[in-house]
């Protein structure tokens, strides 16, 4: 067998001496197969046909295939479709009740809204001081620009939290983060609201933070886990709502709560209502971890290229390849998958070696293998069975139903065996994938320019040299911003949707997640108007009507904005949704919310709202303009991302 395999390996590896020699075999191959260039103005990669992220999402309709369907390996004959036959489900569910994907959708749905509420009260912790500022400078006796520091320092606690959330929950389960970072959110928001001085208030909001951090890096992926791609834009929508939807409607009963009784009775009351969130979270948000690798397969733990020890020079590459080869019966692939077991069942090391195999020909090989559907991490090597049979997933899988007090247990033990340090670094690694970093960079500055605002408020509204405002009128400028959200998460979801639909129905059924980015135009027109109309009519002094509008016109284009990118990053790399989350979220609270309270307020106050938010617009049209070559390379930049397998180096 290592003859064949090695054999086998030959032919499909390229070394750099070889490649001129083989390039006409490879575009030969490529007009056998289909091979197309372009994917509805997504260029394709030119070695590989599956690329993570890239699945066939329509069942029905559409016109014939840029690449067609019979040589797309994710979509086997048996796949399932949704109850109207028009999407095939991806992720594709198990036969069993205990999967998350197979509860009821009212279960679901209300997990959701459940989440939802927490994250709606704990978003607009972030900003409900805002119309505060004066008073809570005039009781500690500091500059009001200095007041700011309480919204940078809790972003920068949300960004620290997050990344210790997530890697743990990743590993013993989200529901346990959720109850936890709750019980202790209550007791900062006490002690916040007890401060007898001002830094003794700036160090409750980091904890502050740092326990509410969970809200804003596991949603997403819990949203993920329980509802399946055609579901999931809408969701996400749902939930930026409720996210910003706090942050600009809990600021505005913060600052009824301030006129009426002080504001550190906005704290004792946001914590009575996180006692209510605790309730909620309790009976309705179970455990939604469903480890979707196909059990005795492949491992979900990210690797390089490897093989097996010196002694058996068997490849594994060649033979993991032959197994998802979609020309092959089903019998043909048991058997290729019983050739691997046997294969690995005679490897003498139990450490698994690097292949020595080097060059282009290597990674291109490499890509060969690494293109199997992203139902759970990038493919490695056979997985322990035993560890495999003792899994979460493999206990519930062969067993009825939960009850409803089984799905109460607060705790369900280690989950996964992966190495915690690792996985608190995969956020920072995945810096490195294009679609990440662009995501973060939009979710950055789409909840960063609210923050902005909100930092700055007090300075432009209750200056009695402009609109003199009161703490309680101050307050209802934010009903501007949260009828701009509403609507614009009301559109975002079904709108991107419904782009989806047309561009995979024309592109042969194949959803691309870079499809997404056509988003990028309303955003972009939106936010920069919000912006520069916002800083321009707060110079001149406009009515106050005026600036209040562009703020919710802000707001529209910014739910717009994070409801984009985290669609996009979850679409083009789900198997990393928790890490994922993390960079987003650690991107915006550090790289802006804690930087840019350190000099804005400043700067305006330097500068004038009309300089400072005109700068702020072009940076924002200078952002949304990299949208372009994204869209065009974003599907080569995945495979890049593959071939390179920078988690693997962890």
């Amino acid at each position: 067998m290592g003859a064949k395999v090695d054999m086998d390996s030959a032919q499909h590896q390229t070394v750099p001496g070889d490649r001129s020699e083989n390039s006409t075999n490879e575009s030969m191959n490529k007009e056998k197969q289909g091979y197309s260039k372009w994917s509805f103005g997504v260029l394709n990669d030119r070695d590989g046909i599956d690329v993570p992220g890239s699945v066939m999402l329509l069942a029905t309709g559409g016109e014939e295939p840029l690449v067609p369907q019979k040589i797309h390996s994710q979509l086997p004959a048996e796949k399932k479709k949704s109850k109207d036959g028009a999407f095939f489900l991806e992720p594709q569910p198990d036969d069993s009740d205990n999967d998350p994907l197979n509860w009821p959708l009212w279960r679901r749905n209300v997990a959701l809204l459940s989440m939802g509420f927490y994250c709606m009260v704990g978003g607009g912790i972030s900003s409900m001081m805002a119309a505060g500022f004066t008073d809570i400078a005039h009781d500690y006796n500091v500059k009001v620009e200095s007041v700011s520091l309480i919204v940078g320092l809790f972003m920068t606690g949300q960004g620290l939290g997050s990344v210790f959330a997530s890697p743990t929950a990743i590993l013993f389960g989200k529901r346990p983060i959720y109850l936890t970072s709750v019980m202790i959110f209550i007791a900062t928001c006490i002690w916040a609201g007890l401060s007898p001085n001002f830094p003794s208030l700036l160090l409750a909001r980091i904890f502050q933070g740092l326990s509410i951090s969970p809200i804003e890096c596991l949603p997403s992926a819990t949203i993920a886990e329980i509802f399946f791609l055609h579901e999931r834009a809408y969701r996400i929508g749902v939930y930026t709502l409720l996210l910003l939807g706090g942050k600009n409607l809990i600021p505005l009963v913060g600052a009824a709560i301030i006129g009426g009784l002080g504001w550190r009775w906005v704290f004792f009351i946001i914590a009575f209502l996180t006692c209510f969130s605790f309730l909620v979270l309790f009976l309705f948000v179970p455990e939604t971890f469903w480890d979707r690798t196909p059990p005795g397969t492949l491992s979900e733990r990210s690797c390089a290229p490897r093989c097996l020890s010196s002694q058996n020079s068997v490849t594994l590459l060649q033979d993991a390849a032959l197994v998802h080869n979609v020309g092959e019966s089903p019998g043909q692939k048991n058997d290729d998958i019983n050739r691997i077991e046997a294969a690995a069942s005679q490897q003498v090391e139990p450490i698994v070696q690097t292949s020595s195999r080097k060059g282009a020909g290597a990674e291109k090989f490499c890509a060969v293998a690494c293109v199997i559907p992203d139902v759970g991490r990038e493919p490695g090597l056979l997985s322990n069975p035993e560890s495999v049979a003792q899994s979460y997933t493999d206990e519930w899988r062969q067993r009825p139903a939960k009850s409803f007090a089984q799905l109460l247990r607060p705790y369900n033990g280690r989950l996964k065996s992966d190495n915690w340090l690792k996985v608190m670094l995969r956020p920072f690694v995945l810096f490195l994938y294009p679609a990440v970093l662009w995501s973060a960079a939009v979710y950055s500055c789409s909840v960063g320019w609210l923050m902005v605002i909100s930092q700055n408020l007090a300075i432009i509204y209750r200056n009695p040299d402009s609109y003199n405002f009161t703490s309680f009128q101050t307050g209802l400028v934010y009903i501007s911003p949260f009828i701009g959200g509403v609507l614009g998460t009301a559109v975002a979801g079904k709108i991107s949707d419904a782009v989806v639909h047309a561009m995979a129905s024309r592109n042969g059924g194949l959803y691309e997640p870079e499809f997404r980015l056509v988003m990028a135009i309303p955003i972009m027109i939106s936010t920069c108007i919000g912006l520069m109309g916002f800083g321009w009519s707060a110079e001149v002094k406009d009515h106050w009507i005026v600036p209040t509008l562009f703020f919710g016109i802000l707001s529209f284009g910014s739910s717009l904005g994070s409801t984009t990118a985290i669609t996009f990053c979850l679409d083009s790399y789900k198997q990393y949704a928790g890490e994922a989350l993390v960079t987003l979220n650690f991107a915006k609270n550090i790289f802006h919310g804690l930087v840019f309270s350190l000099f804005v307020s400043h700067w305006v106050l330097r500068d004038g709202a009309k300089m400072v938010f005109m700068w702020l617009g072009i940076v924002q049209v200078v952002l949304q303009l990299t949208t372009i070559p994204l869209f065009i390379y974003g599907k080569r930049a995945r495979m890049w991302t593959v071939r390179r397998n920078f988690m693997g180096k962890l």
